[in-house]
């Protein structure tokens, strides 16, 4: 495996231009109809890659509580290294997305497990059946394991435009405060993608929340913030 490489997290613009708008519409579609376009063994060759680099990735290794996703519209299937958390280790908890009931555009995150019982949303998404005694969180995950369209070397991230991630994870780029006497961690934020999804330069909106790192079949990206 070729090491990991470094690179600096790209500071968000303040505003957004309608030219960026309709850029992001037209690379999201472009890069949707690529990954769909893939075969369906290039999919699960993919598959297997992503699953063999996430488990040698330490920060992985030393969490407890890791949220995935579960595939949709040609994503990067994270099947098998879900189950690889469930086989090998007892004391990781995984957790999904789901549509929040009461805020609106925001996920909430559920454990996932061998025996939870999955419902289609209304983007025809599999998601656990809401329960209050599954709720995971969202500041007690470790990682973040996150779909995405498009994706630059300096830890940009195109979504599907719908902004449920943005959303609920614009907490984790706000300065903390130093008033609290509350410590509370943040989820390292990984992308997942295929290698074709990558781009230049992403047009970078102000609410999008920049990546800790993005690993492809090939090689594994990390960034630091300022």
């Amino acid at each position: 495996m070729k090491p990991t490489q470094i690179a600096p997290s790209q500071t968000i613009q303040t505003s957004v231009s309608n030219e960026d708008i309709q850029a992001r519409a037209q690379l999201r579609k472009k890069l949707r109809e690529a990954r769909r376009g893939l075969t369906n063994q290039q999919h699960t060759d993919v598959a297997k890659r992503i699953a063999s680099r996430l488990r040698t990735l330490p920060f992985l290794d030393n969490s407890t509580t890791i949220a995935g996703y579960l595939v949709n519209d040609g994503e990067v299937n994270l099947t098998y290294f879900i189950e690889s958390i469930w086989q090998s280790s007892h004391d990781k908890k995984f957790a999904l997305p789901v549509l929040h009931p009461v805020c609106k555009g925001h996920l909430l995150f559920l454990s996932y497990t061998q025996h939870s019982q999955l419902v289609k949303n209304k983007y025809n998404i599999e998601e656990p059946v809401l329960s209050c005694e599954n709720v995971v969180p969202v500041r007690q995950c470790d990682v973040i394991l996150m779909p995405l369209v498009g994706f630059d070397v300096n830890g940009n991230r195109l979504g599907m435009g719908g902004g449920y991630y943005d959303r609920t994870l614009s907490f984790t780029q706000r300065a903390p405060d130093s008033h609290s006497f509350s410590v509370s961690k943040t989820p390292k934020l990984v992308g997942i993608a295929h290698d074709i999804q990558e781009v230049d330069a992403l047009p970078v909106a102000p609410w999008d929340v920049p990546l800790d790192a993005i690993v492809t079949p090939s090689r594994t990206l990390q960034f630091t913030k300022p």
